[in-house]
């Protein structure tokens, strides 16, 4: 029958005797594992569950292996690459449709408004302009709060904390990818100031999740080989490598993406994988540059015209990408510079955040609101700041315009004439009224120090800041990446001009820098951001520039805060384990925090105990105690998951009295593949099944069924060493086991939220001030520090 074990309070009594007094004080309990099993998914919050990686391991799944032939093995294998190979084609595909998109509907728009202004009709031109935003924008935000809330954001902290270990329903289906698209198309359409890189990750994160659900018995797409696949290992890979797919499709950069993967979303990382990642990119970037060779010829309405967002600088101008030791100081200048901004801008974008979190809980009218707010601040910005800007005449000298209609300077993605007579081009329309890569394409250009005005520098620096941290929290999909780079761009610009005589490097290169250190400040990634700027400028002597910014910038705005994509984990309450293990985990043994009471079954247990105890708790997992007749004493047998005991419930195999299944009584009634994990969608339940009386009566086996070698520890060890093994192999659940055997053969099960510190921060908040700490200001520090200067300078004195 169901057993419980003693209570870890008593147990803790227990170990008292032998613990110095000052560790009884220490560990003192203050409450139980309360720590929430929901998080915000996208814009709505949602249960989730922990993903296992383990191998399972008994009599049924040990049969299975041996019976898999070589032939098995080698398809198996076959079919890894072929996913990867299919991965990277739809990837691509949806890649360059997402891109073609944009640049016709929003070219479409900006070239309605540019006509409309060159024949004075003004107001005519506003209404238009702010009027197809709120339209794009609300049909993004609709689709997203009614069809798929999951699709909501960028969905990149969605994808790290996947790749970590934390399951969320929906945040890869069939009906997410959809939206994903659509809305990644209307709402950089619309104007706002979000770009379609993070959820290009997201997108190509669920094409990949796609193959790995192993087909679907429902509509009889499904076959015995994609079996393979119905396990959360290959699902991860797969996710992975998606998750570069989707980096490739966004910037063309096939090595930048799967660094990105490796750098920024990856918890666990192999040799092998990095071979099926760089090849599924490899296959993106071909199947990119064969559709951008398709519409090189304009039969693809207005896209081509610059580019599938790539920022050539290394073309004439090679001696403009010059630059000498004396500048070093100046790119230092600018990486502390860029630290601060982004610390500043992790900071603002999460107290916009928790606002927008308030708001959108009200419901689904509300997010619609605050996205149509948004469109029209974000309208009257674009199209309105451009009139504070003065008419400059169209430059003589500098490199031709893309394209250019009639000869004009005003042509389109250069320069815009906006109110101003023939002949000149306002400055700051020409950023506003373009999309995110053609306004980065035009700063990053190499000998135009002289286009752009610095009033106009300053002004769209501070709009694009601002509207960057407002914008993202709207209930749509929107990225963070392309903002980033363009107000960093923008500053770099802003420095140079600045500067003026004292530096001889191009704006245009500056620039570049200055969307380095941004990103170097916000997201706080080195070699993967490193390497997508190289891709992006097709120009490897910025190599040493770049890298010097990136490590300055990200190690000064580490001294502030965490990366913007760390915070908004902590934001949306999604469990992520860090890599490393806090000091105080170093003061505590597994036995200080596993909680209980701990539910367990016998080895062959009676069916109306396995019953209550499914509807009862909602663990996923529990021991398997052999106990006399099958044991001498009592011996831990192994873990016995849920989804197993609801499929042995369903299965109805029981027997009449509490013995064993005979020899080969499973292998003929039982097969592995009735054991695989679903994919996303309904999960099965305890009240699914549904049982007579009779049976309730009846008995179980659980030996063919429980894994017989789960991870175990002793309750002595410390947490952080725990912590190491529970991540680095991935793991669900750990059992604890007693230091001694006179006790029960198992102490408790240690779960993801174990590790959590406000969970062990609950149960000891004497330890509240040993948590890790790294070097950064709060507040009164700068003034402290300064005080206690003084005060050394005196005493010295």
């Amino acid at each position: 029958m169901a057993s419980t074990a003693p209570r870890e309070e008593d147990l803790l009594m227990e170990d008292d005797e032998h613990r110095p007094s000052l560790n009884r004080a220490l560990l003192h309990r203050s409450a139980t594992n309360n720590t929430s099993q929901v998080a915000m998914v996208g814009s709505n919050p949602c249960p989730i569950e922990s993903l296992d990686y383990e191998i399972i391991e008994n009599d049924l799944f040990d049969q299975n292996w041996r019976s898999r032939a070589k032939a098995d093995q080698v398809r198996y294998v076959v079919l890894k690459w072929t996913f990867c190979f299919a991965i990277g084609i739809i990837t691509g595909i949806v890649g360059f449709v997402i891109n073609l998109a944009v640049e016709n509907v929003a070219g479409l728009k900006h070239t309605a408004v540019s006509s409309l202004m060159e024949s004075s009709s003004y107001w005519a031109a506003f209404w238009l302009f702010a009027g197809t935003n709120l339209v794009l924008l609300l049909f993004a935000s609709s689709i997203t709060a009614f069809v798929s809330p999951a699709a909501g954001g960028s969905g990149i902290p969605e994808v790290k904390a996947y790749l970590n270990g934390v399951d969320a329903p929906n945040i890869f289906s069939l009906r997410t990818l959809a939206v994903k698209i659509i809305g990644n198309i209307t709402a950089v359409s619309s104007s706002l100031h979000v770009g379609k890189a993070g959820p290009m990750v997201h997108t190509g994160a669920c094409i990949a999740a796609v193959f790995g659900q192993g087909g679907s018995r429902k509509y009889g797409l499904t076959c015995r080989w994609l079996r393979y696949f119905k396990n959360d290992r290959d699902r991860r890979d797969l996710v992975t490598i998606g998750a570069g797919a989707g980096v490739t499709a966004a910037f063309r950069a096939p090595v930048g993406g799967v660094l990105f993967a490796l750098e920024s979303l990856s918890s666990w990382w192999r040799s092998a994988l990095i071979w099926r990642s760089f090849f599924t990119t490899a296959v993106v970037a071909v199947v990119l540059r064969l559709f951008i060779e398709l519409c090189s010829s304009g039969r693809c309405g207005l896209f081509g015209k610059g580019g599938l967002i790539m920022y050539d600088v290394s073309t004439k101008f090679d001696d403009l990408m010059t630059y000498h030791l004396k500048d070093i100081p100046i790119v230092v200048l600018i990486g502390v510079a860029g630290a601060l901004l982004g610390a500043l801008y992790n900071f603002l974008m999460i107290k916009v955040l928790r606002i927008y979190s308030v708001i959108n809980e009200r419901g689904n009218a509300h997010k619609l609101l605050l996205a149509a707010a948004m469109s029209i601040l974000t309208s009257c910005c674009v199209f309105g700041m451009p009139w504070l800007a003065p008419c400059r005449p169209c430059p003589a000298d500098g490199p031709p315009s893309p394209s250019p209609p009639n000869g004009s300077c005003h042509s389109l993605n250069r320069f815009r004439r906006f109110h101003c007579p023939a002949g000149h081009y306002n400055d700051l329309a020409s950023l506003f009224l373009n999309i995110n890569d053609d306004a980065i394409r035009n700063l990053y250009s190499t000998g135009t120090n002289d286009v752009y005005h610095p009033g106009s520098m300053l002004a769209f620096f501070v709009a694009s800041y601002a509207l960057g941290v407002l914008s993202y929290g709207v209930v749509a999909p929107s990225g963070l990446f392309v903002p980033i780079i363009l107000t960093g761009a923008t500053y770099g610009r802003l420095v140079a001009m600045l500067l003026g005589g004292h530096s001889g490097l191009d704006h245009g290169l500056v620039a570049i820098l200055g969307s380095a250190s941004f990103l170097g400040g916000t997201l706080r990634m080195t070699v993967s951001v490193c390497v997508i700027i190289l891709e992006l400028t097709n120009n490897l002597l910025l190599l040493p520039l770049v890298m010097l910014v990136l490590l300055i910038s990200k190690t000064v705005a580490d001294s502030f805060n965490s990366s913007i994509y760390d915070l908004i984990l902590q934001l949306k309450g999604l469990p992520h384990l860090d890599g490393h293990a806090e000091p105080y985990m170093r003061q505590l043994a597994v036995g200080d925090v596993v909680a209980g009471p701990l539910r367990s079954f016998d080895g062959v247990e009676k069916v109306a105990n396995v019953v209550h105890t499914l509807r009862t708790t909602g663990h996923h997992a529990f021991p398997v105690v052999d106990e006399p007749p099958f044991s001498p004493a009592p011996v831990l047998y192994g873990l016995v998951l849920r989804a197993h005991l609801l499929v042995l419930l369903k299965k109805r195999e029981f027997l009449p009295a509490a013995e064993r299944y005979p020899k080969d009584y499973v292998a003929g009634r039982f097969e592995a593949q009735d054991f695989d994990k679903r994919g996303s969608g309904k999960q099965d339940t305890i009240d699914d099944v549904e049982l007579s009386p009779e049976e309730m009566e009846m008995y179980v086996d659980l030996h063919p069924f429980t894994n017989t070698s789960p991870y175990t520890v002793v309750e002595t060890m410390s947490l952080a060493k725990a912590l190491v093994l529970f991540r680095e192999v991935g793991l669900r659940h750990l059992l604890v086991v007693p230091k001694s055997c006179d006790r029960s053969p198992v102490v408790g099960i240690l779960t993801r939220h174990d590790f959590m510190p406000e969970h062990i921060l609950g149960l000891h908040p004497a330890l509240q001030g040993s948590r890790w700490k790294r070097l950064r200001w709060q507040k009164g520090a700068v003034a402290k520090q300064f005080r206690s200067l003084l005060d050394w300078i005196a005493t010295s004195g």
